[in-house]
């Protein structure tokens, strides 16, 4: 095959699967609002189930209501009808997906999750099929035809159902008020989660480790300070107050020698940038990642609401923290 049939295959798939997510555009109504609706409102989890490929997407609709605050699970349907049925709770919800809405496997729950007055949602690409008859809510996730060129292995039908599970778990999402935050403490082992649990109170230099002097310190003690304490900076403060007046930094420091002061006797204040970009202990480290891109700095001083140092950090520590 030449690479102008690869290509041109490979167009053809991603264009017909593409027309089959618009097509689901047009059934964006009041099932879909009351599917939403059945989600929300479930007090125990959402069990989904299907097989073959039908249960792969149905695994990863699971795992993306789970991690967007919706309860989830996936149950294969052969298991469940041999013990496994036995995890579904009177609380629960079911979440069926069938392509062709007849899959034995599937058929065959359906009589016991209606004895047991279990709610069923169903995404099925034949709207007369038994599945979609026996659901209290079924979505057509039906597709004019698979991106396959035998017109056989599910292409266009997965993700159709695959795009109508992202719709339905990021709808409830929005309605339950689910937060960049919440997303965090269901990943904290990701770059996400480090970025938006760790706090600045988890990566600072605190105590006798944040740099500091005070205004009337001259050059020379300054770059001492500095230098041990490894920051590339260090906090200027007032000395009757405590507060922070301003900040010394290499960059400070590469100026300050275009001027070729004597720095045993120039004092910092007549060179430290005043008014500096500071932020508190209780911000999560993202936020000051992203202060100091935005500002174009590489370090920050902690400060309270009275201006009283609390730490320093830079982009070493974000990047030691794995937030960067």
């Amino acid at each position: 095959m030449s690479k102008h049939a690869y290509i041109k295959l490979g167009l053809a798939v991603l264009k017909t699967e593409a027309e089959a997510i618009a097509a689901l555009t047009e059934r964006m109504d009041q099932r879909f609002h009351d599917a939403c609706d059945l989600v929300l409102g479930c007090a125990g989890r959402v069990v989904v189930t299907g097989i073959g490929k039908s249960g792969h997407i149905g695994k990863k609709i699971a795992a993306t209501l789970a991690s967007t605050g919706t309860p989830a699970f996936f149950m294969h349907p052969g298991e469940a009808s041999h013990g496994d049925l036995g995890m579904i709770t009177a609380d629960d919800l079911v979440i069926a997906l069938s392509n062709s809405g007849e899959t034995s496997e599937i058929t065959i729950l359906l009589p016991m999750l209606k004895r047991l007055g279990i709610p069923l949602i169903s995404l099925s690409g034949n709207p007369d099929s038994t599945l979609a008859r026996k659901s209290d809510i079924n979505l057509d996730v039906s597709v004019a035809k698979e991106a396959c060129p035998l017109g056989l292995a599910p292409t266009s039908s997965t993700t159709a159902t695959l795009a109508m599970g992202d719709a339905l778990a990021v709808a409830v999402l929005d309605a339950r008020g689910f937060t960049e935050e919440d997303f965090a403490l269901s990943h904290p082992g990701g770059n996400l989660g480090r970025r938006l649990l760790l706090k600045v109170s988890d990566i600072m230099h605190s105590g006798d480790a944040t740099p500091l002097v005070d205004a009337a310190t001259t050059l020379s003690d300054t770059l001492i300070e500095m230098t041990a304490k490894g920051l590339g900076m260090a906090g200027v403060i007032d000395a009757k107050s405590g507060q922070l007046v301003g900040i010394y930094t290499d960059g400070d420091l590469r100026r300050t020698f275009e001027k070729m002061p004597d720095i045993k006797t120039a004092l910092v204040s007549q060179f430290m940038t005043p008014d500096c970009v500071t932020i508190d202990q209780e911000s999560i480290a993202g936020e000051a990642l992203k202060l100091m891109h935005d500002k174009k700095i590489n370090a920050l001083m902690v400060v309270d609401d009275n201006l009283q140092v609390q730490g320093a950090l830079n982009m070493h520590d974000l990047l030691r923290a794995g937030v960067v």
